[in-house]
């Protein structure tokens, strides 16, 4: 499993012009599932990302989590992170999950952030999104279970 994880002020998901998630100050998580990828995946990455100390204490040093300033999260599905451009200039997606286990893996992913305290918003799988962010820092770090 993959994700790319932005500390935000805030962010939001739109379809169609209609906004449908949003967050303030926390982290905006685009996830991918990849072939072959478990629950058991899922929930490594939750447990990281709950932890992970990238938010400044009084001090002005990245030392806390995400549970630390009750922030939020948007968690947005996107298969794009699957990309191999390793031939020619068209980027090819047949490391990403097929739909049906994607769409599982996604909200098992977005329903266990949550399990751990943290208010998550979706977007919408498998639809064309439009995504606006305030990236705070700038904060962006790459996450994937497994090197392939």
């Amino acid at each position: 499993m993959r994700v790319l994880l932005q500390r935000v002020s805030q962010a939001q998901v739109s379809v169609d012009g209609r906004e449908i998630g949003t967050c303030g100050a926390g982290l905006l998580i685009f996830v991918c599932a990849m072939q072959g990828d478990t629950e058991t995946q899922a929930d490594h990455l939750v447990s990281k990302i709950a932890k992970l100390r990238i938010f400044k204490d009084d001090a002005g040093k990245m030392n806390k989590s995400i549970l630390d300033i009750n922030g939020s999260a948007l968690v947005v599905s996107q298969f794009t992170l699957a990309a191999d451009t390793s031939r020619g200039n068209r980027p090819g997606f047949s490391y990403a999950a097929k739909p049906e286990d994607g769409r599982q893996l996604y909200q098992y992913f977005a329903n266990t952030l949550a399990a751990k305290g943290i208010t998550v918003a979706t977007g919408e799988f498998g639809a064309d999104m439009q995504v606006a962010l305030v990236n705070d820092g700038p904060v962006t770090i790459w996450m994937d279970t497994e090197d392939r």
